[in-house]
């Protein structure tokens, strides 16, 4: 009897027969064999019954998909997200292997404290000012978020649900804040870079996040009015859809000032201004800084998809797949430059291209064709490679080349999409109704300029933004005489000097 109902039960859940519109969920032959068995009719009637009172417990309501749907999606972000803070020990291991041993800890309190500092500053405000609004009923400003400090929500207690959002955008403050510390690497003040990643975390970048990303925003490409209708900037708005613009070229154009306004690292440039080279102690660390980034980012692209549900699926796998193809192009571009003009193939080079075309497909892992992810990744290792070069022409010393590969390499991918965003995919992600609906797309495709001056006009505001607020800060810094770390505590290396010891024990074991 037990095999005749289980075999009933496989046949329903194989063909997903409706309860609904089903009488009986057994078959003639199942209904015999239960009579055989001995099974009183009445029995039976209730086993096989579809609807009813006493199959209620079967029965799967709207409600009940709903409630399974939405933990799955909810889930999912939680697991992007640990995706995209396990990319800090990326920054980690990149960051020390690309320093001086006699700088290694130094560099690693600044990655650990950008997660902690970072995590306090957007807790107290960078939540509020990119998400936050007064009341559930209320709209916040095109510039600002206006409510949730200390996530605080007022009358949203009863009914706040978003724990999974603050989690998934506080490990985006937390890589935007950690760019910037390569930049700086190997002579910067401690206590300097302490109030930078607190600004950045709790006001710079949460701007940023809420004039593209947040719906009142007014460069957000799902823009409405406080009666919620669209309100599109030239009808399409700014795409970037895991934030090439808002993450990484935040980051970039942070260090890029402060990289401008420290100076040079000590003996970086002759006396001549041609630039003496200063290699990285460990390029082990650099590769497996590398790749765990490279792993990191599929948390990054796709988890930016927020849901993993129905067709959702599909669209997290397309993501993942133009990820992979521009961080593989990037690198492969990397080596074919530089193997070309300097017949050497740079293992470092490689490891920063396949960075580059990560960067450069992270505003349209959503919309370019896998042809265009593998063109942006191409172009991103040229971009990375000539903005190297500009930085050494002005005398800029980037050590990790944060301001090539994220700032320009950022640009870079917002311009990508402006230029290849593919008509059908971007309308689907915004919502059109037909193909021919969605009008603005990428203007080498057909699609016009629209979208291609919205894109110009994001990578501007937010170049002036970062270089206005974090240039006057780290300006501020350098006046008061905070910025730097001191000739002496430079040569001895800041290891030694600020944390108590190399972070190598080379003496021989006594035991």
């Amino acid at each position: 009897m037990v095999e005749v109902l289980f075999a009933a039960l496989a046949r329903r859940v194989a063909t997903q027969i409706s309860t609904s519109t089903m009488s009986s969920w057994c078959t003639a032959d199942d209904t015999s064999a239960l009579s055989a068995s001995g099974l009183a009719q009445s029995a039976i009637d209730v086993l096989c019954k579809a609807a009813g009172p006493e199959r209620r417990g079967l029965a799967v309501t709207s409600a009940d998909i709903d409630l399974i749907t939405g933990s799955q999606d909810i889930s999912y972000m939680l697991i992007s997200g640990f995706f995209v803070f396990f990319m800090q020990a990326g920054f980690a291991m990149l960051c020390a292997g690309s320093v001086r041993s006699k700088n290694v800890m130094n560099i690693l309190i600044k990655n650990v404290l950008d997660a902690c500092i970072g995590c306090m500053a957007y807790f107290c405000f960078g939540y509020a000012i990119s998400y936050g609004t007064k009341s559930s009923s209320s709209f916040s400003g095109e510039f600002l978020g206006e409510g949730w400090f200390f996530l605080a929500k007022g009358d949203h207690d009863d009914s706040f649900t978003d724990w999974h959002v603050f989690f998934f955008q506080w490990a985006f403050t937390a890589a935007a804040a950690t760019i910037t510390s390569g930049a700086m690497a190997e002579r910067t003040a401690f206590q300097a870079y302490i109030a930078y990643s607190f600004i950045l975390s709790g006001f710079v970048y949460p701007v940023v996040v809420h004039w593209i990303w947040d719906t009142a925003g007014w460069l957000c490409n799902w823009k409405t009015d406080k009666d919620g209708n669209s309100d599109l900037l030239n009808d399409v708005g700014m795409h970037d859809f895991a934030g090439s613009g808002v993450v990484h070229m935040t980051g970039g154009i942070a260090g890029l000032m402060g990289a401008a306004i420290v100076g040079p690292r000590t003996g970086r440039f002759d006396a001549s201004g041609r630039p003496m080279a200063m290699p990285g102690h460990n390029a082990a660390l650099v590769v497996l800084g590398t790749f765990i980034l490279w792993v990191g980012w599929y948390g990054f692209n796709p988890g930016s998809v927020l849901a993993i549900t129905g067709t959702a699926a599909v669209d997290v796998a397309r993501c993942a797949v133009t990820t992979t193809l521009a961080a593989a192009s990037g690198g492969i571009g990397s080596m074919i430059l530089n193997y070309s003009l300097y017949r050497v193939w740079d293992l470092v080079a490689v490891c920063n291209g396949c960075l580059a075309g990560l960067v450069s497909i992270t505003a349209g892992a959503y919309v370019l064709s896998p042809w265009s992810a593998i063109l942006a990744g191409f172009v991103g290792s040229v971009v990375l490679w000539g903005s190297s070069k500009l930085l050494l022409k002005l005398k800029i010393d980037d050590p990790l080349e944060a301001f090539p590969v994220h700032g320009a390499c950022g640009a870079w991918g917002v311009i990508a999409v402006g230029l290849f965003a593919d008509q059908k995919l971007l309308g689907s992600y915004m919502g059109a109704a037909s193909v021919a609906d969605q009008k603005n797309y990428g203007a080498l495709l057909g699609g016009g300029g629209k979208l291609l001056g919205n894109q110009i006009l994001g990578i501007v505001v937010i170049t002036l933004w970062v270089g206005a607020t974090i240039g006057g800060l780290f300006f501020a810094l350098k006046m008061a005489g905070m910025l730097r770390a001191s000739a002496e505590e430079e040569a001895a290396g800041l290891d030694e000097s600020k944390h108590g010891g190399s972070a190598y024990n080379m003496e021989p074991s006594k035991v």
